[in-house]
């Protein structure tokens, strides 16, 4: 595990203590709590999910950079490589099939962000829905397969290849 650049597993650990505080069901990771699990009041619990917004940016734009942190380097190549992402997330042009509805501003906004951040934030969104479409289908696992390791988690649509 990573403890820089990124910190995966300084996230881990700061994150999931957070996470369970707040009654949040964290689906395959919890051993004692099934999946379809309800709270006391027989409703729903919230789900946690691990999203990685790399994995839809990667299959649109292979290696093409979209993102940088330093001013400097958010450059003109960067922009395009954002607007062609986005235009793809809009037209459903991945293996996920989910297509991405924005207004004009919502669009210009995370044309705009050279940071990525906004951007990155909508591709696990966008990853959450597919999940939740498995879950609204059935699957009590939102996509995760039934043979993913409880103690390594898995992030939400990797490995899982159109039909």
């Amino acid at each position: 595990m990573k403890w820089v650049n990124p910190p995966v597993a300084l996230m881990l650990h700061a994150g999931v203590p957070r996470l369970l505080a707040a009654g949040v069901h964290l689906v395959g990771l919890q051993p004692n709590q099934s999946d379809g699990a309800t709270n006391a009041n027989g409703q729903n619990p919230r789900i946690a999910l691990e999203a990685y917004p790399g994995l839809l940016a990667r299959e649109v734009l292979a290696q093409r950079s979209y993102k940088s942190d330093t001013k400097a380097k958010q450059t003109p190549d960067r922009l395009i490589a954002r607007k062609d992402l986005i235009t793809a997330l809009e037209h459903g042009q991945t293996r996920l099939g989910l297509r991405l509805k924005l207004t004009h501003s919502q669009r210009d906004l995370l044309v705009d962000d050279g940071s990525g951040d906004s951007l990155d934030a909508v591709m696990c969104l966008i990853q959450a829905a597919w999940g939740q479409a498995r879950y609204a289908e059935g699957d009590e696992r939102y996509g995760l397969p039934a043979e993913m390791d409880p103690l390594e988690g898995w992030i939400l649509t990797a490995g899982w290849q159109k039909p």
